[in-house]
C-alpha cells in the first residue's frame, strides 16, 4: 500500500543480517531514495543496517537457518502478521530460509509483487531425503513468488532444468551477481599488499594463493589443501592464505592435508577482504556449488587471476583462459595443474589479472547491478503487477 506522498512500501527480507550488510546495503540506499523501505532480518543491531540511510526501518525476526519445523512455523506466522499489518506493495527476498518465509508469507498476505533472487542451491550437492526436502522448498519459493531472479545465467538454466522454475517466470538482471563489486574498494593496492605481507611474515617475492570464504566442504577447501600440498612439493616457496570463518571445524584437517613442510596462514574473519586480495597473486575457489561467485569478481577487481571449478555459477564469473583457469570440481590433480601454470608464469598472472579487473569494472560494477535491480523493482511498482506471473526485464 502506498503512503500518503505516493511512496511505495518495499520490504527486503534475508535470514541473516550479515547477508544484508554484505550484499544488500547499496540496494537499500538506492531504493530508499524513492520508496519506504523496511528490512526484515535476524539482527541484534538494527542500527548497523539502517545507519546513515534516511527513512529505512529494520524489523528483527528470528529466522532459523537449518530446518526447524516449530521455529519455522513461528517465524512464518510472525512474518505473515507483519505483512498483513504493513501492507507492502512489494517484497524482495534472498537466502533460502528468508525466501521460503517471505514468499509464503507474502502469498498468504497477498503482497502484490513478490520477488525472490536465487543465489545458489544448498541441495545441489546433497543426496537422499535432504536433497528432496530442500528442492521442494525451492519449488515452493518459486511457486509463491510472482517473479524469480537468479544471480547468474547458468544458475537460471540449472533451476529450469531441475523444474524449480521456467523460462517465462525467471530472469537474470544485467550480467548477473547479487550486488556487483565496488571497484573503488576492490582494487590493486601496493600499500595493502605490503602491510598484509609484513603482518604475516610473507616475503614480497613469494607467490600467495588466496581462498576467501566460509570453511566448509562445499567450498572445496579440502581439495585446495590437498592440491597445495602437492604443488608445494614441486614448486617450493608458495604460500596458501585462507581467510574466513571455520564454520565446519575443518582447520585441523586443512593443516594435516597441507603438511608441515608447506606455508599456510589462517585469518578467521575480516571486514576487509580487499586487503588480502591485494596481498595475493592467485585467487582460488574450487567450489562444488555456487550461485554466481561474487568473491571471484571482487578478486578480479583487485587484479587477481582466478582458479575455479567448472560448475554452474562460476562459469559466469570466470572467462576461462582470459580471466582465469578452471578445473572439474573434485579433481585435485586438475587443480594442481592449473595452479602450477599460474604459479610458474608471472606474465600469465598479470595478463589475466588485468582482464579480470576490466571485466569486473565494466560488467559487474555495483552501480550497474544496483541500477538494474532498482529499475526492475520500479517498473513493477509502477505497473501494479498484482497477480502477474511473468518476469519481464
Amino acid at each position: 500500500m502506498s503512503t500518503a506522498d505516493n511512496r511505495k512500501k518495499v520490504a527486503l527480507v534475508a535470514a541473516s543480517d550479515m547477508t544484508v550488510i554484505a550484499f544488500l546495503r547499496a540496494h537499500i540506499v538506492a531504493l530508499a531514495a524513492d520508496h519506504d523501505v523496511t528490512v526484515i532480518t535476524n539482527t541484534a543491531d538494527p542500527e548497523r543496517i539502517s545507519a546513515d540511510v534516511r527513512g529505512v526501518r529494520v524489523i528483527s525476526i528470528p529466522f532459523a537457518r537449518p530446518i526447524a519445523p516449530m521455529l519455522d512455523l513461528q517465524c512464518l506466522a510472525r512474518l505473515t502478521r507483519v505483512f498483513h499489518r504493513e501492507r507492502f506493495d512489494l517484497v524482495f527476498s534472498v537466502t533460502p530460509k528468508g525466501g521460503l518465509m517471505a514468499m509464503v508469507s507474502g502469498c498468504l498476505a497477498r503482497v502484490p509483487s513478490r520477488i525472490h533472487m536465487f543465489t545458489g542451491q544448498v541441495w545441489a550437492t546433497r543426496t537422499g531425503l535432504g536433497r528432496t526436502l530442500l528442492k521442494m522448498a525451492d519449488r515452493l519459493i518459486a511457486r509463491c513468488a510472482t517473479h524469480v531472479l537468479a544471480d547468474s545465467a547458468s544458475q537460471r538454466q540449472f533451476l529450469i532444468d531441475q523444474g524449480i522454475t521456467n523460462d517465462k517466470r525467471s530472469a537474470v538482471l544485467a550480467s548477473g551477481s547479487i550486488s556487483g563489486v565496488d571497484a573503488v574498494r576492490f582494487r590493486p593496492s601496493v600499500e595493502a599488499r605490503q602491510a598484509v605481507r609484513r603482518s604475516l611474515g610473507v616475503a614480497e617475492d613469494a607467490v600467495v594463493l588466496l581462498f576467501v570464504g566460509r570453511l566448509n566442504r562445499d567450498k572445496g577447501v579440502l581439495d585446495l589443501a590437498a592440491a597445495f600440498s602437492a604443488l608445494s612439493a614441486s614448486i617450493p616457496g608458495c604460500v596458501l592464505l585462507v581467510v574466513g570463518p571455520d564454520e565446519a571445524g575443518l582447520r585441523h584437517e586443512v593443516e594435516v592435508l597441507v603438511g608441515a613442510a608447506a606455508t599456510l596462514h589462517f585469518v578467521d574473519f575480516t571486514d576487509h577482504p580487499e586487503h588480502f586480495m591485494a596481498a595475493a597473486d592467485v585467487f582460488c575457489l574450487p567450489s562444488y556449488r555456487e550461485g554466481f561467485g561474487t568473491v571471484i569478481i571482487e578478486a578480479g577487481a583487485c587484479g587477481l587471476p582466478v582458479v575455479a571449478s567448472r560448475i554452474y555459477g562460476l562459469t559466469d564469473a570466470v572467462v576461462e583462459g582470459e580471466t582465469g583457469l578452471m578445473h572439474e570440481a573434485g579433481d585435485v590433480g586438475g587443480l594442481v595443474d592449473v595452479l602450477a601454470q599460474l604459479v610458474r608464469d608471472a606474465d600469465l598472472r598479470a595478463r589475466m589479472g588485468r582482464a579480470g579487473r576490466g571485466r569486473a569494472t565494466n560488467e559487474f560494477s555495483a552501480m550497474v547491478v544496483t541500477g538494474a535491480l532498482t529499475a526492475f523493482i520500479g517498473s513493477l511498482l509502477r505497473s501494479g503487477a498484482e497477480g502477474q506471473h511473468e518476469t519481464r526485464v
